[in-house]
């Protein structure tokens, strides 16, 4: 169904697709220099209450959470934790240009691009300041806003962020994928193949096998959305552009260690981290080197994790999450 949303800011519309819709989630398409897909976990935060005489009267008070996935990532990696945040908070997840069902190109899709999509979204869309929630690229954009524009951010959580890598022989696989990605030509023949050889189901367990610990802990019916989103997006135009933007611009943010690590430390809101010892893209070690360089920031290393945390083990990093936030922020249930 689609049509105008009176729940959304102006021009949004209800997204044709319903991808998250077995985690209660409602897609959104909000016009930020092109159309922006995201979904919203939970009731409107501005729909009232049958017993309600103003929309303020059910609007939760605390800062409202915006999850920002990671490289190849979507709406839908936040599905398995959305729902239970949102009974207590506003929580919200955005697709990224080029990624899920936001359009991108080669000239929009960089992490500074989105960094400065993610800036637009949550002046536009929720509302500031707000809870920062990324994973993996998604975690490197949100510290890149927190940096740049303080005032919009009242709390962060990293989740396995891409970071420097410590003096350490890298996963060969990972290291030889994104070595293909760097080489000019040679990165886009490696996409064009690897993706004329592979289904929509084998593309979505590759990925689970390259971010999970234990592949065997993906849920079915998250499995079930991956490979319907996989298929909407065949025939995206230029997806393997903005994926190609996407991975050299982070290659190059996270290659200028001593620049990233003072991005790091001029931080002044809360910070939480999240890493999994069995990840394969960030290494633990990445992990426990940003949480020494960051004395001030709260840290979680959870044992036989991969990359995705959130999807592998939903109740764990919920437990991790949810005692941080009752500890920095004020939750009033909807």
């Amino acid at each position: 169904m689609t049509g105008s949303d009176p729940w959304g800011p102006p021009g949004t519309t209800r997204a044709p697709w319903d991808f998250a819709a077995p985690w209660g989630a409602r897609g959104n398409v909000t016009p930020l220099d092109g159309p922006v897909h995201w979904i919203e976990f939970g009731p409107s935060p501005l729909r009232t209450a049958p017993e309600a005489t103003t929309p303020e009267a059910t609007a939760p008070e605390g800062p409202p959470v915006v999850f920002v996935h990671g490289l190849g990532g979507s709406h839908l990696n936040w599905c398995l934790i959305g729902p239970q945040l949102a009974a207590s908070r506003r929580a919200v997840a955005l697709d990224l240009h080029g990624f899920g069902m936001t359009p991108g190109t080669r000239g929009n899709s960089t992490v500074q691009d989105n960094t400065r999509l993610l800036d637009r979204f949550v002046r536009t869309v929720t509302g500031t300041p707000v809870i920062l929630v990324g994973n993996s690229m998604g975690g490197l954009i949100s510290l890149l806003q927190t940096a740049a524009a303080p005032d919009t951010v009242a709390g962060l959580v990293l989740i396995d962020p891409a970071l420097p890598l410590p003096r350490q022989a890298p996963d060969r696989q990972v290291a030889s994928q994104f070595l293909m990605y760097t080489i000019p030509g040679l990165g886009e023949l490696y996409l064009k193949l690897a993706q004329a050889r592979q289904t929509p189901q084998l593309a979505v367990q590759r990925i689970i096998d390259l971010c999970f610990a234990d592949p065997s802990r993906a849920d079915p019916a998250m499995v079930t959305a991956a490979i319907a989103l996989a298929v909407e997006r065949q025939g995206a135009p230029h997806r393997d552009e903005s994926l190609l933007a996407a991975a050299r611009s982070l290659m190059r943010v996270v290659g200028r260690s001593r620049r990233y690590f003072a991005t790091m430390a001029s931080v002044g809101v809360p910070v939480l981290l999240i890493g999994g010892t069995a990840d394969r893209l960030v290494p633990v070690a990445a992990v426990r080197q940003a949480a020494a360089r960051n004395p001030s920031w709260e840290s979680a290393i959870l044992a036989g994790v991969g990359h995705t945390p959130q999807l592998e083990v939903p109740g764990q990093v919920l437990g991790v999450l949810t005692d941080w936030l009752d500890r920095h922020f004020t939750l009033t249930a909807r």
